[in-house]
Order: C-alpha cells, then structure tokens, then sequence
C-alpha cells in the first residue's frame, strides 16, 4: 500500500507534534506537587511517566512511518506505478 505523499506529511507532522507536546507535559507533571511525597515518586507521577512514554514511542511509530511512505510515494512516482514496481517487458 503507498499512502499519498499527503498523508505521509501527516503521520510526519503528528510525530513531530507528539515530540514538542509530551516532554513538555512531562515537565509539568514532574513540577506538579502531587508527583512526589516525602522525596519518593507517587502513583500520580509513574502513571504519568507510562502514558508519556507510551505517547512518544506511538508518536515516533507513527512519525517514522510517515517518513518511509513519503521515501515510497516518491519511488512509486518515480517509476510511473501508484502501487510498485512497473513489469518489465
């Protein structure tokens, strides 16, 4: 399947967008009050952590999918065919 170069500038941008939003977050939570108690980490603060680094190894899936079908949708175009290689004759 070759994604149109559209929708892999998409999956690209959602993989660059989940990189400048979740460590940010991250920040956060790890300032927020509830995320430690007496110097030891709360249950506030690792499940955070897991959502977050969930949500970056997701958003570097999705980005590096997006990268390899835009190196596809350019091969494809490159050679005439919407979906591989044309036969040869």
């Amino acid at each position: 399947m070759v994604l149109s170069r559209r929708w892999s500038a998409f999956l690209v941008v959602v993989g660059v967008w989940t990189w400048l939003i979740w460590p940010r977050f991250g920040l956060a939570i790890w300032k927020d009050d509830r995320s430690f108690a007496d110097g030891s980490p709360t249950a506030f603060l690792w499940v955070h952590a897991l959502l977050i680094g969930a949500s970056l190894v997701i958003g570097t899936t999705v980005g590096v999918l997006g990268v390899r079908a835009w190196r596809g949708t350019r091969s494809a175009e490159e050679i005439g065919a919407p979906g591989g290689p044309a036969p040869k004759d």
